[in-house]
């Protein structure tokens, strides 16, 4: 072919004769009629159809007449012929390029397009007004083609639905003004360059090519292609119809105004013109050709102001963030993958980068699957020397090696709480861990799961090691236990949250009670190795010496049995277990460098040191002993901690504090009831009387395990009963009378049967742990809609004392019927997920069913007390003579923090401080409220130290930790070969709750004017830790309704 080109340039004198305004007006005058023409014939055939649907007589036209429409008739025996039958499928197929042929037809078209493109490049080279003989060979080469686009435009004519719309394609255009003059050059015996650079519109189609022949695979490659391809097809095309024009000139004038213009120069005006440039060495002299640079000067704006820029970026961005992360050996790194967006990253850099100058030294690289949005790049540009962003996934291989995976201190995926399928989020970051683990087996990994069912997989993976760090944050597990928690103990949700939530926001209390919370959120849960001295000491002996000496609170401790290699973290331990050498202590202190006190703690140096801050490293013989034998501490900082904890929670560590503690209620961990008259009293809550649950552990013999009354999980870990069927836990309004409820817990859930499961297993487990007796357990009553305790019941269904009641918390008749005045707690659990426009909104049954529980008032009888200068913490108390009024407690949860303002302005809580986040809210701090955006802190929070998640997880879910995760997917009984020893050891275990200072076994403890008192005495006389308070707020002169409407939450009531 090319030699045929060149032999017909040497010809081109013999052949070239000048070409009139009559064979011009030929070749686009066919161009035009067939166009014009062929689009009145369909349009004529399209109302003829039209008019003859009405005409029952006529059936022979009306299948010719089908051929040529978009309407379908299925009574046509044509159409059943010719339009539903094989021939017309194959068209289809190949048409649509689904087969081999397909594919090849489709770039061969391709492939002459651009042949035809070329062959107008040479005869461009003539001028314009002259027309190459017929005798040319090229001529022939370029007829032979447009035959075959003459065949392949009948095919997809044939093919199309609607051939209308089909007339008015581009590539149709394309076709009817480029091939019909081919066909007139034939007649003619003469060929003109004419409309011919139309032509130049198929590379319109380059980027399908190079995706059928996978030359582009990612969609970066696939949006330069196009815009590439939209910007040479416009330049081409433009710079023709110049070409054209100016050579020809103004067809009025007989072209008097012509001049001669190579292609070449067109290209080069269309240019300066498309950058606005304009040299003005080459312009436009006919009127045709300055019109079209006037419309073309517009139009050339938007496209290489958007367009160009668009290309470059995406250039650059594909070197920048293609290229492999360099590791340097001996700097640390982790990889983050997972869902990399601009609200997730900003969360993590927070709550990450949230520590002292030169504690960070671990640069981080986002692993994200596509390029930074302009948004994330400029974040990342602001922590450019600690972050890195390759692009890439972390399910294939060579990304993972591109990120230096296997050099990495740990891999850590983010999770997306705001999906919409929270299933298939935990199926594809399980598939993440898969590919990592694959990849390289060593690699820590720390993932987060929204759905508590989906951890069983990640235990099953092959190279999954809880012991090397690996760990799982599951969103759902650990948010509805904080709730749970709050249930059985009023306020303690805001007191572990603020352990794990870092307050940076500078505020000024405005009142004592607001100075004590801000206080207490200083303090955090650290871990330390405590010094050898302490070794063959009790629990209790230790935790007192922390106290009095270091100003530490410890409150429990990583315990490896003498004939056992496997290491158990126990809260709060008895007397009978003793420290080992390198006990690792989990305490509760206000940094780093406050805990190694313990480390640095020596027998003989510091038995007489009453500053703590005196207690360090010490030079005798027997503690450099230890310094040498003694592990260093594995991860010192919890990242994340301190915020919130307006209960006045506070941690007062010193002994001699001057607060009055006479009428407060204070969080424990008890080990045991010393009597029964105590342990009965502990039990009942009543809201009228400053008492609370204590959180015991009785070491009682457990029932039978055949009895239904009192059976228990494989785990051993919380109480289980038969499966019961739905019907039998459904109540009815009507039936108000046969389940009179008393100190139970209303949950109010809002879902339906296409919403996504929040996980109500997870909410009912800790009020079903087995360290409380049968007795004890409270009823808990579901409120919402049928269809979606269906889905959930399947998990639930072997929980004792559950039941639902059909309805809503909007509507007070169904709160009154579960006898919501008598409920020991009420909780507003959020609405699952639902795309809405406004993040404001989606609290907005949450709240409003908040504003329901609130607006009810229970009056409470008048009572005296028995102590005359004792008050009482009711909840609602009036002035002395009139009714007193309790509100029922409320516990909401927000998913949205902001929406705080909503519930400062409904309950008219009064000292809140203005301006601030959820966290040092009234609400928060009275436990009224709770959020679960503060678990994002808890991934970086696991990979400083892993033993603080495992702390908190078996805080606030009962007691469960990584050796009981296979269990928990088992529904059967406990049996009795699984070992008594077992069963005894997790009904045992330490329990959280409340005990007033007045009318309980605390109250014998003298003296106790300071916290300090306080937590030495019930130590030492009952083995109860006392960890934080609890207690009204100011004793001021308010509106009493609202006030005590906090001091009713705050007091535990």
């Amino acid at each position: 072919m090319i030699q045929t080109l060149l032999e017909s340039l040497n010809q081109k004198e013999l052949t070239e004769t000048s070409c009139t305004i009559e064979i011009q007006a030929a070749f686009i005058l066919s161009s035009l009629a067939t166009f014009f023409g062929g689009l009145i014939i369909l349009f004529i055939f399209r109302i003829i159809l039209k008019i003859s649907r009405n005409w029952q007589s006529v059936k022979g036209p009306r299948g010719i007449l089908e051929l040529f429409s978009s309407r379908r008739i299925e009574a046509n025996p044509l159409r059943k012929l010719y339009f539903h039958g094989v021939f017309r499928e194959r068209i289809e197929m190949l048409l649509s390029a689904q087969t081999f042929v397909g594919q090849v037809l489709v770039i061969l078209v391709f492939v002459l397009s651009i042949g035809s493109l070329v062959i107008y490049f040479i005869n461009s080279m003539d001028p314009v007004r002259r027309c190459s003989a017929y005798e040319d060979k090229i001529v022939h080469v370029d007829l032979s083609f447009n035959a075959f686009f003459s065949f392949y435009f009948g095919l997809r004519f044939w093919a199309a639905e609607d051939k209308i719309k089909f007339w008015l394609e581009m590539n149709s255009i394309v076709d009817i003004f480029t091939i019909p003059p081919t066909f007139i050059s034939y007649y003619l015996k003469s060929n003109w360059l004419g409309l011919r650079f139309l032509r130049a519109l198929r590379l319109l189609e380059l980027p399908k090519i190079l995706q059928i022949l996978q030359v582009i695979k990612t969609s970066n490659s696939v949006k330069l292609s196009k815009l590439m391809s939209i910007v040479i097809s416009t330049w081409f095309t433009a710079a023709g119809f110049l070409h054209l024009v100016e050579n020809s000139g103004d067809p009025w004038l007989n072209g008097r105004n012509s001049q001669t213009m190579s292609y070449f120069e067109s290209i080069y005006l269309v240019t300066a013109t498309m950058s606005t440039v304009g040299f003005g060495d080459v312009v436009a002299k006919t009127s045709l050709g300055r019109i079209f640079i006037v419309f073309f000067t517009l139009g050339s704006l938007i496209l290489f102001a958007n367009y160009i820029p668009e290309m470059v970026e995406l250039f650059s961005t594909r070197k920048k963030y293609t290229k492999p992360y360099e590791s340097v050996r001996g700097k640390k790194f982790i990889v983050v993958c997972g869902n990399i967006t601009v609200d997730s990253v900003t969360a993590f850099l927070r709550n990450f980068l949230n520590r002292k100058a030169g504690e960070i030294n671990i640069e981080i690289v986002f692993l994200g699957e596509v390029p930074p949005s302009v948004e994330l790049e400029t974040l990342l540009k602001c922590h450019s020397s600690c972050t890195t962003f390759v692009c890439g996934t972390a399910l294939r291989c060579e990304d993972l090696k591109r990120a230096a995976v296997e050099n990495a201190e740990a891999c850590l995926i983010l999770a997306n709480p705001f999906c919409s399928d929270f299933h298939a989020e935990d199926n594809s970051n399980i598939m993440r861990v898969i590919s990592i683990k694959n990849y390289y087996p060593q690699t820590r990994v720390i993932i987060q799961i929204l759905q508590s069912q989906n951890k069983v997989f990640l235990s099953k993976i092959p190279n999954w090691n809880w012991s090397t760090g690996d760990n799982i944050i599951c969103f759902a597990e650990l948010k509805l236990g904080f709730i749970a928690q709050g249930c059985l103990v009023p306020g303690l949700c805001t007191f572990l949250t603020t352990l794990f939530i870092e307050q940076n926001q500078k505020v000024f209390p405005k009142h004592p009670w607001q100075k004590y919370f801000l206080n207490g959120l200083k303090n955090k849960i650290l871990t330390q190795r405590l010094s050898n001295d302490f070794v063959g000491m009790t629990f209790p002996q230790v935790s007192r010496i922390c106290f009095v000496k270091m100003h530490l609170m410890l409150i429990a401790i990583q315990h490896k049995p003498l004939f056992h290699n496997c290491c158990t973290l126990i809260l709060n331990p008895s007397s009978q277990v003793r420290l080992n050498k390198d006990t690792l202590g989990f305490f509760i202190a206000e940094s780093s460098k406050d805990v190694k006190r313990a480390f640095f703690y020596c027998s003989n140096c510091h038995r007489d040191v009453q500053t703590p801050e005196l207690i360090g490293k010490c030079s005798c013989k027997s503690r450099s002993r230890q310094q040498l034998t003694a592990p260093t501490i594995m991860v010192i900082d919890t990242s994340m901690n301190k915020n919130k904890r307006t209960n006045v929670s506070e941690f007062h560590m010193s002994s001699g504090i001057p607060t009055s503690v006479s009428r407060e209620i204070y969080t424990s961990l008890s080990r045991e009831v010393h009597t029964s008259s105590s342990r009965e009293t502990h039990t009942s809550v009543s809201r009228e009387q400053g008492s609370s649950v204590t959180i015991a552990n009785t070491r009682f013999i457990p029932n039978d395990p055949g009895d239904n009354d009192d059976m228990l999980d494989s785990s051993g870990m919380f109480h289980w009963c038969r499966s019961v069927p739905l019907e039998k836990v459904v109540l009815k309004r009507t039936d108000k009378t046969k389940h009179e409820f008393r100190n139970h817990i209303v949950a109010c859930v809002f879902g339906d049967d296409h919403c996504t499961l929040v996980g109500l297993r997870n909410f009912v487990m800790p009020l079903r742990a087995s360290n409380y007796t049968r007795q004890e357990l409270k009823d808990i009553v579901f409120i919402g809609a049928l269809e979606y305790f269906q889905r959930e019941w399947r998990f639930l269904r072997n929980f004792p004392k559950i039941h639902i009641m059909p309805g809503s918390a909007l509507y007070t008749g169904d709160l009154q019927a579960v006898n919501i005045e008598e409920c020991s707690m009420c909780v507003i659990l959020a609405t699952p997920y639902k795309p809405l426009s406004s993040q404001i909104l989606v609290d907005t049954e949450t709240i409003m069913a908040t504003l329901n529980i609130q607006s009810l008032r229970v009056i409470c009888p008048a009572s005296v007390s028995s102590k005359p200068d004792v008050k009482t913490t009711s909840t609602f108390a009036g002035y002395e003579g009139k009714a007193r009024y309790q509100q029922i407690p409320i516990l909401t949860e927000l998913k949205n923090p902001a929406n705080i303002h909503f519930i400062e302005q409904m309950g008219g809580l009064d000292g809140t401080i203005k301006g601030t986040s959820l966290h040092l809210s009234t609400s928060f701090s009275t436990g009224a409220v709770f959020s679960g955006n503060f678990l994002d802190s808890l991934l970086a929070t696991s990979f400083y130290n892993y033993h603080v998640l495992e702390l908190l997880q078996m805080l606030v879910t009962g007691g469960i930790n990584s050796q009981l995760e296979h269990y928990l997917v088992k529904e059967k009984p406990y049996e009795t070969n699984e070992g008594y020893a077992a069963l005894l050891s997790g009904r045992t275990r330490c329990k959280l709750g409340l005990l007033s200072l007045d009318q309980t076994i605390l109250s014998d403890i003298k003296p106790r004017k300071t916290f300090g008192q306080l937590f030495c005495g019930s130590l030492d006389n009952f083995g109860i830790l006392c960890v934080g308070l609890y207690r009204m707020m100011d004793d001021e002169e308010h509106d009493q309704e609202r006030k005590r409407g906090v001091r009713d939450h705050q007091a535990g009531q």
